[in-house]
């Protein structure tokens, strides 16, 4: 028997634009990512001599093959030719569930990455995200993690110079959102504005943080229903109101996120927000993984 802990970094979209929607009927998709300190605990074991097993520490998240770290440690033994037989997978989550973070993809991303080093399979990150690309569109991703330009579905990935160091705080108000009907809603929705992507990266690549912060939208912000507009309004001014540069919502929300030069403001905004939404963590950029 071989055990292995491993970490699952969230994804923050510092940027995120629908092009439109494809003949494949999925939609084009540019977005700048970003991962983050606010991590899921995963650990492996090889030769338990069952049945691949999983658990969660969430009783309302599968145990199962469904759940998305056993569909990647699947994936990965069939891309490998071995069996996954005496496998088991301890899943302890901190990332928030549906909130635009991209959890399940990361503990799938952290699946692949730890098993591929448990197991002894030698595969390169690029396989590995070629593997997690039949998981999730998010998976590739966060096999490496850092600052990247993600495009189509989220497959086709641009390494960035990386975002500068700041502190950043996460507030997941007590809601989710669908994301099919999302997806739905932005073909049929009039943009107020979309993100200045070229802008952001030029200031990433001069390190300009006020620069980021300040070019920082998602337009599925403008596809939410109303009355989770006005929420995701709420606590994207307060974040602002304590000191962040900028603050925008990652993914299909409705994590609101804000990025802070001062430890000290972002500390006090956390601990203010928390108040209220008990789902609010403070968190520092990261590179890749190698």
């Amino acid at each position: 028997m071989a055990v292995l802990e491993v970490r699952a970094y969230a994804k923050l979209n510092l940027a995120l634009d629908v092009l439109g929607r494809r003949a494949d009927g999925y939609h084009e998709m540019r977005m700048v990512m970003q991962s983050v300190t606010l991590s899921d605990r995963i650990r492996l074991e090889t030769g338990t001599g069952r049945p691949l097993r999983m658990t969660t520490d969430l009783g309302f998240l599968p145990s199962n093959e469904k759940n998305l770290a056993a569909v990647a440690a699947l994936r990965l033994c069939e891309a490998a030719g071995v069996s996954s037989e005496g496998l088991a997978i301890d899943l302890w989550k901190t990332i928030p569930v549906c909130a635009g973070l991209a959890g399940g993809s990361a503990d799938a991303a952290a699946v692949l990455r730890g098993l591929n080093r448990l197991m002894r399979l030698g595969l390169s990150s690029a396989e590995l995200a070629e593997i997690g690309a039949r998981v999730g569109s998010d998976v590739p991703y966060c096999v490496r993690g850092g600052t990247a330009l993600a495009e189509g579905r989220g497959e086709r990935l641009t390494p960035l110079p990386p975002l500068p160091r700041c502190h950043v705080v996460l507030c997941k108000p007590a809601f989710s959102v669908s994301t099919p009907d999302l997806f739905e809603r932005i073909d049929g929705v009039r943009l107020r504005r979309r993100p200045d992507t070229l802008g952001l990266l030029g200031a990433l690549e001069a390190g300009d943080l006020a620069g980021v912060a300040r070019r920082m939208y998602n337009v599925f912000e403008d596809a939410l229903p109303p009355r989770r507009a006005g929420e995701i309004g709420e606590i994207r001014n307060s974040l602002i109101q304590y000191g962040a540069l900028g603050a925008s919502m990652s993914g299909t929300g409705p994590t609101v996120f804000g990025l802070f030069r001062d430890a000290s403001a972002a500390r006090h905004a956390c601990s203010a927000l928390r108040e209220t939404y008990r789902e609010t963590f403070l968190a520092q950029g990261l590179e890749p993984v190698e």
